[in-house]
């Protein structure tokens, strides 16, 4: 079925239902229900109209929320009267045989890591459920985080959705606005107003950066318009593992244990999954529940343990382009990939294993130890989960959906990879040098690293596809390995299942196995079709044929096109290479037979330029269609949020912060970098002395902070974690009520350059010094701007992550920007500007 037709369909449906809803006007005021199973989620007709009653228990369940009331017929004056009859109180249930619904969604975890489909990292939970299960071995993904969330939750295209990009880089486009349109009810919506119990645990990065501050408003939270009644997690694209900046719900909340302490988040979001699921299933047994877990792994920074990363020493140090061919011969083994299979090329833009000098191979190898032990450590967590659901004898009847990555491997690590993330973004990858990385070897994964590993690795973990995340045009970007596994709904153990998927068929296979229909409209509002095609279809059929026929892909002009065994692709960036990038229209494109050719090795452009005519114009329909034009590969407008048309929550040159404010990002801060600036607070000192935390902005990747020190006024800068510079008073910060300030005088000259620092006690100059150097761009991807602590890492070394908080007073925090004519030549460069943020998902 085509999409006009799917669209007719939808028309015919909806005209369906105004009549049903006419003809049972007795019934009015009944809640409703669509057959259980029908409703496949837009490309597939139901087994009957939707708004049809079900017999089972009559309710119409396309418009929603369902009446929660019924008019009663006959009204008696005394309730003790023989005629006085009205129905009990009904609780809101789906319909009977409904499954609990498990979705976990790893991060940046390419196609040939996991164990399960021929990688070298240990995925046991995976592996026991694939035993017991289904391995879906071309499903797909957008090629970036947020969109590929965006598109699952949604169950539309992520441009039609308005992802096309991640939230940071927002335009006015309508489909790369980061604004979920009110048309498309999430799925986790749907399922509560069915009588769904919803939850979910870890990353939520679909949230338009101008909404991400306390105020809200949270209409794109998960447990505002998002569908969720609880949520447990962090807001952005990634996390420190160790120092996490959490939420409950939209709460902040801090760990209450540090690293030390044994603190890790990936330990921490799973004991609360297994606490909330065993609460709702005490109170509510007979109530199914929908749970979206999300770890942050296995993105940078790749934090683990260090006795997991120990249990992989050795185990790659024959290099990328070695461990390739070895995931390669697993993967033939296995069966997960076509027996007549190549190996793609590695490309030429990346250095071959052998080219890589000697004495810095042990760091390169020590990087994807570190990797791999944390997906093991993550899968170890997911097993931990679905041991408990087996202990609450709910694991037979659960549709859990185990998507290993919501993109390819990450690219964004550099040739050579880093300690510190922050440095590629700040162009100070040149400090991490092999001396520099090579001292810091055992700290990889630790709680001082920030750490990303090399291209090399990245390449491998999407054997045996070409390139990595953000490259939408080739399958090494977009292409996941999926278990599925439900024993109560699915005959088969252990199988596998060729037919092309996307993740915008999550959604409509879940609806379609607790027997539920696309919603018509939610909340009065008329909803967009469904654009993903149930996958239920193949669940206990290996031999069906494949629904989802056709499917465009794009991200950052990487473009593609699916259709019926045929792709046509073209690559028009490369994650890790700046530089001007060609026009549109000069991209090359290729053309692939996949019915033959699975990995996309043989480009048969030149052979059959007709057919890769046709899919071109084919991916120019499918693009109108989806909202992906105009393509945008612009640098400095989408930057730009007055030129991307994006709003912005702080303007002009000043900001006030009240005391007790925190967890800030930095898109909720005055950006006060390569410029002068002043900080200002209104503070209470105590009689025993000043100690603590008034005011800090970024962890200890980068920053600065404003605090008391034995008594005195202190300043930190740190550049990067390369170097800390202080400045300190000289005289102790009397007691009582007082006015201190920070003066910072930028030296000029352009980006990331020093300055002087002088500090202030009530307007008296009582300490002064000099910044050597600063942060262009950015202090920290997950780590905002608090008042009267320092959350999360600490930014000085002169103070812990606990007990650092202010001893007084801190009644309120003046930012403000200095005009100063010596600034006119501190223009970002729009490169290093969208390259910070676009590590940020």
């Amino acid at each position: 079925m085509n999409n006009k037709q799917r669209r007719k369909v939808m028309k015919t449906r909806r005209t369906l239902t105004a009549l049903s809803l006419l003809l049972c006007a007795s019934n009015a005021f009944s809640q409703g229900a669509a057959p259980a199973g029908g409703g496949g989620g837009g490309k597939q007709a139901p087994a009957a109209p939707p708004t049809q009653m079900n017999t089972q228990d009559n309710k119409h369940r396309s418009h929603l929320p369902m009446p929660n009331t019924a008019q009663p017929g006959l009204i008696t004056y005394d309730a003790k009267d023989p005629d006085t009859k009205f129905p009990p109180i009904e609780q809101l249930r789906p319909p009977k045989g409904a499954p609990n619904v498990l979705v976990i969604l790893l991060d940046d975890v390419g196609f040939g890591a996991s164990s399960a489909f021929g990688g070298p990292c240990q995925t046991p939970a995976l592996d026991k459920l694939a035993d017991n299960g289904l391995k879906f071995t071309r499903f797909h993904t957008t090629a970036l985080s947020a969109p590929t969330r965006h598109a699952l939750l949604t169950g539309r295209n992520h441009h039609s959705a308005g992802m096309g990009g991640i939230t940071e880089i927002a335009t006015g486009a309508p489909g790369y606005c980061s604004v979920r349109p009110n048309t498309m009810a999430p799925l986790a919506q749907t399922l509560k107003l069915n009588g769904y119990s919803t939850a979910q645990f870890g990353k939520c990065h679909e949230i338009p950066v101008w909404e991400t501050s306390p105020v809200g408003p949270f209409n794109a939270w998960p447990t505002g318009g998002g569908g969720f009644e609880y949520f447990y997690g962090f807001v952005g694209g990634e996390a420190n593992q160790w120092y996490p900046s959490l939420y409950e719900g939209t709460t902040p909340v801090e760990p209450e244990e540090t690293p030390e302490e044994g603190y890790h988040f990936m330990e921490d979001m799973t004991d609360k999954a297994i606490g909330w699921i065993g609460q709702q299933k005490s109170l509510a047994p007979d109530k199914p529940f929908f749970v979206y877990f999300a770890p942050g792994a296995a993105h940078a920074p790749h934090h683990v343990p260090k006795e997991w990363a120990d249990k992989y020493k050795g185990k790659f140090d024959q290099g990328w382009d070695k461990l390739r061919e070895e995931i390669f011969a697993r993967q033939k083994k296995l069966g997960v990939i076509a027996q007549d299979c190549e190996l793609t090329a590695r490309p030429k833009e990346l250095p071959a294993w052998d080219e890589m000098p000697e004495d810095f191979k042990p760091v390169l190898s020590r990087q994807m130890e570190v990797y791999a032990a944390f997906l093991e450590y993550a899968d170890h967590h997911v097993g931990r989960l679905v041991d408990a659901l087996g202990n609450l004898g709910v694991l037979e009847d659960t549709l859990i959906y185990y998507i290993i990555g919501d993109n390819g491997c990450s690219a964004e690590g550099t040739i050579n990879g880093c300690f510190s993330n922050g440095s590629y973004f700040n162009n100070l990858d040149h400090m991490e040098t092999t001396e520099y990385l090579t001292a810091r070897l055992d700290k990889l994964g630790g709680p001082e690293s920030y750490n990303h590993f090399a291209v090399g690795w990245a390449h491998a973990m999407s054997t045996p596809y070409q390139w990595t995340k953000q490259v939408a045009s080739h399958f090494g970007g977009t292409r996941n390995g999926t278990v599925v596994h439900w024993p109560k709904g699915i005959n088969a153990k252990g199988e596998i299942r060729s037919q092309f998927s996307h993740v915008i068929d999550v959604a409509p296979t879940i609806l379609e196995a607790a027997g539920l229909p696309e919603p018509i409209s939610v909340d009065g509002r008329q909803q967009d079709p469904i654009e993903g095609t149930s996958m239920l279809y193949a669940f206990n059929d290996a031999k069906a044929a494949e629904r989802h026929e056709t499917q465009y892909f794009e991200m950052f002009g990487n473009r593609g096109i699916y259709h019926k065994g045929w792709t046509a692709v073209t690559k028009h960036s490369t994650p890790w290479i700046k530089g001007d990038l060609p026009a549109f229209d000069d991209d090359t494109w290729e053309l692939y037979d996949t019915t033959k050719d699975w990995s996309q090795a043989k480009d048969l452009s030149k052979q059959m330029p007709d057919k890769l005519h046709e899919l071109q114009r084919l991916w120019l329909i499918e693009a109108s269609r989806y909202k992906v034009l105009p393509l945008d590969d612009r640098k400095v407008e989408r930057f730009d949020p007055a030129t991307a048309g994006r709003p912005t929550l702080i303007k002009g040159k000043s900001q006030l912060i009240f005391g007790g404010a925190g967890r800030l990002a930095e898109n909720c801060v005055l950006d006060m970098k390569n410029k002068s600036h002043a900080v200002t607070a209104e503070i209470v000192v105590p009689q025993g002395g000043a100690e603590g935390v008034i005011v800090s902005q970024g962890a200890n990747t980068g920053g600065w902070s404003l605090y008391a020190k034995d008594g005195k006024l202190k300043y930190c800068y740190n550049w990067g974690n390369f170097k800390h510079f202080f400045v300190e008073g000289t005289t102790p910060i009397p007691a009582g009520e007082h006015q201190v300030r920070m003066e910072f005088a930028y030296a000029g000259g352009g980006l990331g350059k020093g300055g002087k620092v002088t500090l202030y006690t009530n307007g008296k100059k009582v300490g002064e010094g000099e910044i050597g150097a600063t942060l262009p761009y950015i202090f920290s991807t997950d780590d905002g701007c608090d008042v009267g602590k320092d959350g999360g890492a600490p930014v000085s070394t002169d103070y812990g992550p606990k007990g650092n908080e202010f001893n007084g007073k801190v009644k309120g925090v003046l930012l403000s920007i200095v005009d100063d004519p010596n600034n006119s030549d501190h223009l970002v460069n729009p490169e290093d500007a969208i390259k910070a943020v676009l590590g940020q998902h």
